[in-house]
């Protein structure tokens, strides 16, 4: 399980790493177009079963931490659905892998 750590804060997102390499290549093309958006997910039963957010903006650092050495393929049917989700006005909201893999993750505060 990977980790994106948001900002200084003891925020840390709790991803595999498959899924997480699909969200930095999404949250990535975002920040490029300097496009500020939310990014909220499900919360892991373990820590409350609820939803968090955050803020996705350029000058707050993020970083991605993968517990795996290997790239891992990308899946664009995937990519497509969280980009179209990045580009509402909802924000992006994280869902699992079309092909019905579940990625839940897992915050901590």
């Amino acid at each position: 399980m990977g980790k994106i750590l948001y900002a200084d804060s003891a925020i840390e997102i709790i991803f595999d790493d498959r899924a997480m390499a699909h969200l930095q290549v999404v949250i990535g093309a975002k920040l490029r177009r300097d496009e500020s958006f939310f990014f909220s997910w499900r919360d892991d039963i373990s820590v409350g079963d609820g939803r968090s957010a955050i803020w996705i903006d350029r000058s707050i650092p993020l970083y991605f931490r993968y517990s795996g050495s290997r790239p891992v393929s990308l899946n664009r049917e995937w990519l497509e659905v969280l980009t179209q989700s990045a580009n509402s006005t909802a924000g992006l909201q994280f869902t699992a892998e079309p092909d019905g893999t579940t990625n839940e993750p897992r915050s901590q505060v």
